[in-house]
């Protein structure tokens, strides 16, 4: 029995992965097409037809209604994922640089219970915060839904295997010979050198915190504090008695994915940095 080609192969493999990439495509085309469609084409089940292109009405009313409000949606959840994300990644590399560093009683201990809290869901922990951000008059503010971002059980795991993998001992302890103190070699050394696990939180956090639906719907009742997947829900529920919000609440999807494919683009060379280390060590 002759061998199968070559060219057979490669192309059966090449047709295989077109076909799952189109069938993940597939969502965000239907989101494309469907954000300029009107009411009528949206439930008449019309969306991925190319007629009908009504985009720039459903965008001038996605900036008019209830006064703009979805913008003000947007900004904050720039604000809670960016800002959310950013400190979130720098207490988690100063978490795990310490792990990996400095040796101290208890060390393998308390990342054990730091490791505990990874296998906790974020859902089960939303009643104790809320609970607790009452009794000290939270609820209901900007910080309810940041100070919570900031913890990341995970993100410290993975800050500690990047600074394994990053940050030399040889490279610190001449640092320290030289004169530098602890926080200097850390900010000038540990911080650059462990960049792409930096980064990498930040994306995994930012992700997450930009989809984050929960916690805000738990701690929030001012719709002026809403991110903007809470602001979606709230206008998805008006589609049964007011079909004229869904073209609203489609283009507004849309919208909200410009971020996270923004923020993946921009930053694909430090995290593919960090994918790819040690793999010729």
């Amino acid at each position: 029995m002759s061998p199968r080609p070559a060219y057979l192969s490669k192309a059966v493999v090449n047709g295989a992965l077109l076909l799952f990439t189109l069938y993940t495509l597939l969502p965000l085309g239907w989101l494309v097409t469907a954000a300029a469609k009107n009411t009528p084409d949206l439930l008449g089940g019309n969306t991925l037809t190319p007629a009908n292109v009504h985009l720039g009405q459903n965008l001038h009313d996605l900036a008019t209604t209830d006064g703009g409000i979805y913008f003000h949606w947007y900004l904050n959840s720039l604000l809670y994922a960016g800002g959310g994300a950013l400190l979130c990644a720098f207490v988690c590399v100063c978490a795990g640089y310490a792990f990996e560093v400095y040796q101290f009683r208890g060390k393998e201990k308390l990342f054990g219970l730091v490791l505990l809290g990874v296998l906790v869901p974020t859902t089960a922990l939303a009643l104790p915060m809320y609970l607790v951000a009452s009794k000290v008059g939270l609820v209901n503010t900007f910080w309810a839904v940041l100070l919570p971002s900031l913890v990341n059980p995970f993100g410290v795991y993975l800050a500690r295997v990047f600074c394994a993998g990053y940050v030399p001992g040889e490279v610190l302890e001449a640092a320290r010979m030289d004169g530098a103190g602890e926080l200097r070699t850390f900010w000038s050394i540990g911080l650059k050198m462990v960049m792409p696990g930096f980064v990498t939180v930040f994306l995994f956090q930012f992700t997450a915190i930009w989809n984050n639906f929960f916690l805000p719907l738990v701690m929030l009742t001012d719709s002026k504090l809403f991110p903007v997947s809470l602001g979606l829900y709230s206008w998805n529920t008006l589609t049964r008695s007011e079909p004229t919000f869904y073209p609203l609440v489609v283009t507004g999807s849309l919208l909200a994915v410009v971020p996270l494919v923004v923020a993946f683009v921009s930053l694909q060379r430090h995290w593919k940095a960090g994918l790819t280390a040690g793999s010729v060590k």
